[in-house]
């Protein structure tokens, strides 16, 4: 019993983390189609930091280089170059690898340079998953805490983030002519994440699904959170459709780049 409350404890963490993550770091920094409240930044900042420890700077970084260059020499985890099982695998080797070049983070992501309480807290990664195990221990109690967080540790870090980058530029649907690819299966879990041929067509969409039948979790997030004030819906969402077998539609401001 104590097994199956720490695996729905670390689901839940999980889930939680990857909402954070596709909401404020990815449609809010990164692509700027959301406006955060000061609030609700401070709120969002804290949840990753006690729950992944990753520096927005640099995650906001390597993925606007990613966009930059997508499926070409330059993008920090194509499987297209890599090999689906290399990215799989490694994602985070590459993501740590990509961290240490600088002139990437100084180059894609100068407008998130370390402000006052990154410097003084969040930047302190190591620190903030001590506390958040140390929290989730006090809270559910200490065998489960700790299994509960390394079970989370694994679906983050080793499990949904490297399906994104991987299964999402190998096999799937396609709605738009790019290399991405759509899972509206991995959607569910990845917080709309794996809706990728949908996203690199409308980067600063705010909401990833563009059919009838995908679904885009973050999405009623997104409304709910608006429709309180803590935050601004600033891209313009891509209307719905219902074709049975849509054609390729040509990407806005798009292009292909071939595969190597």
């Amino acid at each position: 019993m104590h097994i199956v409350f720490a695996v729905a404890v670390a689901i839940a963490l999980t889930e939680v983390t990857v909402l954070a993550t596709s909401i404020y770091l990815h449609r809010g920094l990164a692509h700027r189609s959301l406006k955060i409240h000061p609030v609700a930044d401070v709120l969002f900042r804290t949840i990753l930091w006690l729950t992944t420890g990753q520096s927005r700077q640099q995650w906001v970084a390597i993925h606007r280089k990613h966009h930059a260059f997508t499926d070409c020499e330059g993008d920090p985890h194509s499987p297209r170059l890599l090999g689906f099982w290399r990215v799989q695998l490694f994602n985070a080797y590459y993501y740590v690898v990509a961290c240490r070049d600088r002139a990437t983070i100084e180059k894609y992501a100068p407008d998130l340079a370390p402000d006052r309480l990154e410097r003084a807290l969040f930047s302190h990664g190591l620190l903030g998953l001590a506390v958040g195990v140390t929290v989730l221990c006090l809270v559910v109690g200490l065998p489960a805490g700790l299994l509960a967080g390394g079970i989370h540790a694994v679906l983050y870090v080793a499990v949904l983030a490297p399906l994104i980058n991987a299964a999402g530029h190998w096999r799937g649907r396609r709605n738009y002519d790019n290399t991405a690819r759509n899972s509206i299966v991995l959607a569910w879990v990845t917080g709309g994440e794996s809706l990728h041929n949908n996203h690199h067509a409308h980067p600063r969409a705010p909401r990833f699904s563009v059919r009838g039948w995908e679904f885009d979790p973050s999405w009623p997030f997104i409304r709910a959170l608006a429709a309180v004030g803590l935050l601004v819906i600033d891209g313009a969402p891509v209307g719905l459709g219902r074709a049975p077998s849509p054609p390729l539609l040509p990407s806005r401001g798009a292009t292909t780049p071939s595969p190597r």
